[in-house]
């Protein structure tokens, strides 16, 4: 029991200083993904009309959807998978006249999907998620975005865990192609009656804007995953450790019991033995 609790202490630890880091960097990013969002929503407000006649601003051709789902490599992870399948079997429930094909991170949920006999279009291996960075982001944001183009898919979305807090991840569904026009509906109302003048045009500022806000959205969400599992794994862990410590405890006084019981009897046996040589 010792040995079990030492090594849920160590992982406690290395989880705990992971989680540090990925959640520095998941909190970073989100005034960078809310600015983007804001200023995609002020240029589509400026395109009026003409914004239906861009692929990704408009519902797929195909009749199926895309579902990048986001899960964990390893177990131990406490809850963290548990409750993002069992969104996704409500989410599936609740839309059970669509056709949907998966896109998977994590050994879990792909093994999970295998299981349910769930299709799968594709499986990211390399890099793991533990290794996100915005190259990777930017390589999976292209993979979805030319599966949508492609005409097999009406539309994409991304189901993952929300990072909220040390203690609440929440699994999400986000919708990710076609892109909403009021990604940024705040600024989108203020950009729609500026008189600024843009310098290139709309057009070629929003070309070069929709991929980095895809970007953007993917990256937040691979990094919240990551921050989200390893803040249940340090808590799963933390559990245990003191489960442990518990259970050595309830061990300890078991035989420190039984150990006074053995003493006990031999000391009887002894006086027992005494008395009876007394009485010859």
């Amino acid at each position: 029991m010792g040995n079990i609790k030492q090594i849920t202490r160590a992982m406690e630890m290395v989880a705990t200083t992971k989680l540090r880091r990925f959640q520095d960097s998941a909190v970073s990013s989100r005034p960078y993904a809310r600015e983007i969002a804001q200023l995609l929503g002020r240029l589509a407000a400026s395109m009026g009309d003409k914004l239906a006649e861009r692929p990704v601003f408009r519902p797929g051709a195909g009749d199926e959807t895309a579902v990048l789902l986001v899960g964990s490599d390893r177990g131990l992870c406490g809850a963290y998978n548990s409750q993002l399948f069992a969104s996704l079997e409500r989410w599936l429930a609740a839309n059970g006249d669509k056709k949907v094909r998966f896109f998977v991170f994590g050994k879990r949920a792909y093994q999970y999907l295998q299981k349910r006999g769930l299709p799968i279009e594709r499986y990211f291996v390399d890099p793991p998620l533990e290794k996100v960075d915005y190259r990777l982001a930017k390589f999976v944001a292209k993979t979805m975005t030319d599966a949508f183009l492609s005409g097999q898919y009406r539309e994409v979305l991304v189901h993952y865990t929300a990072f909220e807090s040390m203690a609440k991840y929440v699994p999400t569904t986000l919708p990710f192609l076609p892109v909403e026009a009021q990604a940024g509906s705040a600024g989108a109302a203020e950009g729609a009656d500026s008189d600024v003048i843009l310098e290139p045009s709309v057009e070629h500022l929003l070309d070069k804007l929709v991929p980095r806000y895809l970007e953007t959205r993917i990256h937040n969400a691979l990094l919240e995953s990551i921050t989200s599992e390893y803040a249940s794994r340090r808590m799963a862990m933390k559990n245990a450790t003191d489960a442990a410590t518990d259970m050595q405890a309830l061990l300890k006084g078991v035989y420190n019991r039984k150990r006074q019981e053995g003493i006990t009897k031999d000391l009887l046996d002894i006086v027992g033995g005494a008395e009876a040589l007394r009485g010859k």
